[in-house]
């Protein structure tokens, strides 16, 4: 018996929002003072070091819950089940359904709850629950999957990364521009085939490291609104990662029993093309080896960061031809990463 992966979907929202869209906010620092350059010379520089170019955002008449339900409905397509089969519908988000124009994230009832409304599913042990993890959710959430059926508590799941970040972004913040919106959703299962989930590894720094990503206020000094915006430390975060995940990835291959040699793709989350890059060197640097060219694949320069809906919404996009010179073929060894509020640390070794 193995545990894999047996289909997979995604929702890439259609709306583009290129840099250029970005030249008419009036960004500012954290303590509200100006930023003494153009917005041209923001962007560019921004640009250089996350590699991003655009990012998708959903329609105003979009929620979170909506385009979750999109991507489960193409994995459970993909995977050719019965979709009253299921035991656990585990959704990794973070924010909940933002409407348009509102301040107020709705959790009640949870975006799971709301899946399965849509879904139409009737069984109601089929049971449905969120899991709020910072960017590394969807994988904790495979992680979680993996775990019931291990246990013989459950024999299918599906997991499900969404995530609206476009509704809670400070337009005065440059960080806004690193941010989007997308979902991306698996069928994990029991199954006779060879391979799935290796090994894993998970971890949570929460003594200085917390509140390196938090709820703030806008960046604007004379604003009166009270909405609260996603706020980070970007410098503390790129050194934490890069100091924490390549440990975690190591420490997760040696879990699996397989050497570097064998590993043919490494995904990890979407945040930061150049934070991306530094890890997976570091990570190649812990076994004396250079880090292979192609090893890691890239959407971030068209797709932006969307949290929990990086990794399986590339997983995907791969699997289904979509990205160039990119392709994972049956028997491969690959190393999902990620990491994010928390702040958390999470890896998967997998045979596809």
């Amino acid at each position: 018996m193995s545990i894999k992966i047996t289909g997979t979907g995604s929702f890439i929202p259609s709306r583009i929002e290129k840099n250029t869209d970005f030249y008419n906010h009036k960004f500012m620092n954290a303590d509200g003072s100006t930023i003494n350059s153009t917005n041209e010379v923001i962007v560019d520089k921004f640009q250089a070091i996350t590699g991003i170019q655009e990012r998708r955002y959903i329609k105003p008449e979009l929620l979170n819950s909506d385009i979750g339900f999109y991507a489960a409905e193409k994995a459970i397509e993909d995977a050719k089940i019965d979709k009253e089969t299921l035991d656990y519908i585990i959704v990794a988000h973070n924010y909940g359904d933002v409407k348009h124009d509102n301040e107020q994230s709705d959790t009640v009832p949870s975006i799971a709850s709301r899946v399965k409304h849509f879904l139409q599913i009737k069984n109601p042990k089929c049971v449905g629950y969120d899991l709020l993890f910072g960017c590394p959710g969807w994988i904790e959430g495979v992680i979680h999957a993996k775990a019931f059926i291990a246990s013989g508590i459950a024999k299918r799941c599906l997991v499900i990364g969404t995530e609206t970040l476009s509704r809670v972004v400070d337009k005065h913040d440059r960080d806004s521009m690193i941010y989007s919106d997308g979902a991306g959703a698996v069928i994990v299962e029991e199954t006779d085939d060879e391979g799935g989930i290796i090994a894993h590894e998970s971890a949570t720094f929460a003594l200085d490291e917390a509140h390196f990503i938090f709820f703030g206020t806008t960046n604007h000094p004379e604003s009166t609104e009270q909405r609260r915006y996603i706020k980070m430390y970007g410098r503390k975060i790129y050194e934490f990662a890069l100091n924490n995940v390549p440990l975690a990835m190591k420490s997760c291959l040696e879990k699996s029993g397989y050497c570097i040699d064998d590993v043919k793709k490494i995904l990890i989350h979407q945040a930061n093309e150049k934070m991306d890059e530094a890890i997976v060197k570091r990570f190649y640097k812990l076994h004396d080896m250079p880090m292979p060219e192609g090893i890691m694949p890239m959407t971030i320069n068209t797709l932006g960061n969307s949290s929990v809906a990086t990794i399986p919404t590339l997983y995907d996009t791969i699997l289904k031809g979509q990205l160039k010179n990119q392709e994972i073929n049956k028997g491969d060894v690959i190393l999902f990463a990620s990491v994010g509020a928390g702040m958390n640390v999470n890896a998967i070794v997998y045979k596809h």
